[in-house]
C-alpha cells in the first residue's frame, strides 16, 4: 500500500515534490547534494537517476517507506552515466527484478560494461575518492537495457514520460518530461542548484561544466529546448525540485557566457588552471551577489569547492579541444 497521510513519518532523506514524485537524498557528500528521484503513478513506480553504489540502501527503503513492492518498479532511468548519476544503477537493478533500464544509446555500452566508465573517473578523482564515494561498479545485463530515443514516450502506469536528446554537459544526457508535473528531469543539463544558496528571490544556479564534454553552445541549445515546453518546475539532481523556471535559465545563460569568455581570454600555460579556478570563483561570487546570497564568501567557496575543481578542468578540456 502506499503511504497516507497519518501513517509513520517519513525518513528525512525522502522528500515528497508533488504529482506522485519523491526527491531522495542519496547521502554522496553532503545534506541535499545529491538526489535520485522516485515516481509513483497507479500503483507502478520509476527511479530517475540513482546516485552511487552507497545511495542504494536508501532507495529501497524510500521503497519500503513507501508500501511499494520492488517488482512494482518498471523502469531505472538514469539522466547520464556519470557516476554521481548512474554509478548505482547496476547494483539497484539487481534488487529490482522488473525494472528495465533506460539510458542514452551513448551510455548503453558504459553500463553494460563499466570498466572504460570507472577508469575516467579513477583518472579525475583518483583511488581513494573512488573507494569512498562510489565503490566497485555492477553491470547491468545487456538483454535488461533499453536506449532512449530523441523524441521517444514512455509509459508509467499510463503516465507518458518524453525524452529529448540533450549534450552540452554530456553526450550521453537525455531529459525526461512530465507532462503530468509540466516538469523536466534535467540531470546536470539545467545546472545546479544548492539549497544552501536559496535567498528571498528564490533559488541560485550554477552551469557545470565537469570533464569531458562541456560544449556551451550545445549546452545552450539543449536549455533552450527545455525551455520551449514551458515548463512550471525542473527536477535537478543537485539538488531537487526548483520552479521560476525563465529567471534561472536566464542566470544560467549568462554564467556560460561569462565562462567562455573568461576561458577564452586565458593563456596556456601552466598556472592555466589556477587561473580558470579563479575565474569560475569571480564569476559565481557575482552571480551570488546580484542575487543577494548572504552566504559568506569564504563559505560559498568551500561549498563550491568540488565544482569549482570538476568544472575548471572541464573547461581547460575544451579548450584544448578547440584548440
Amino acid at each position: 500500500m502506499p503511504h497516507c497521510p497519518g501513517g509513520p513519518p517519513l525518513p528525512d532523506y525522502l522528500i515528497p515534490a508533488g504529482d506522485g514524485i519523491y526527491a531522495i537524498d542519496t547521502g554522496f557528500h553532503r545534506p541535499r547534494f545529491d538526489a535520485a528521484f522516485l515516481m509513483v503513478h497507479e500503483g507502478r513506480a520509476a527511479f530517475i537517476d540513482t546516485g552511487t553504489n552507497h545511495s542504494v540502501p536508501r532507495l529501497l527503503g524510500a521503497l519500503d517507506a513507501l508500501g511499494i513492492d520492488r517488482h512494482a518498479v518498471d523502469l531505472i532511468i538514469p539522466t547520464h552515466v556519470h557516476l554521481d548519476h548512474a554509478g548505482g544503477v547496476g547494483l539497484l537493478a539487481r534488487e529490482l527484478p522488473q525494472a528495465r533500464v533506460l539510458v542514452h544509446p551513448r551510455g548503453v555500452r558504459h553500463l553494460v560494461d563499466p570498466t572504460i566508465l570507472y577508469r575516467g573517473a579513477w583518472a579525475v578523482y583518483g583511488q581513494t575518492e573512488m573507494e569512498r564515494s562510489y565503490g566497485t561498479l555492477v553491470r547491468v545485463p545487456a538483454d535488461r537495457i533499453d536506449a532512449s530515443t530523441d523524441g521517444m514516450t514512455v509509459q508509467l502506469g499510463g503516465r507518458p514520460l518524453r525524452f529529448i536528446d540533450t549534450p552540452g554537459h554530456a553526450r550521453h544526457h537525455h531529459c525526461i518530461w512530465d507532462g503530468l508535473s509540466h516538469g523536466w528531469f534535467t540531470g546536470d543539463t539545467f545546472g545546479l542548484s544548492y539549497r544552501e544558496f536559496d535567498t528571498a528571490q528564490g533559488p541560485w544556479i550554477v552551469a557545470t561544466t565537469t570533464p569531458v564534454q562541456f560544449e556551451p553552445e550545445k549546452l545552450k541549445a539543449s536549455i533552450g529546448r527545455l525551455l520551449a515546453a514551458t515548463p512550471k518546475c525542473m527536477y535537478l539532481t543537485h539538488f531537487g525540485r526548483v520552479g521560476d523556471v525563465p529567471r534561472l535559465a536566464s542566470m544560467l545563460i549568462r554564467q556560460i557566457d561569462d565562462i567562455v569568455a573568461m576561458a577564452r581570454a586565458t593563456p596556456r600555460g601552466p598556472q592555466r588552471h589556477a587561473v580558470l579556478k579563479a575565474g569560475l570563483a569571480d564569476i559565481y561570487l557575482e552571480s551570488m551577489a546580484r542575487h543577494g546570497c548572504t552566504v559568506a564568501a569564504d563559505e560559498a567557496l568551500e561549498l563550491l569547492a568540488m565544482d569549482i575543481e570538476l568544472n575548471a578542468q572541464g573547461v581547460a578540456i575544451w579548450l584544448d579541444r578547440r584548440a
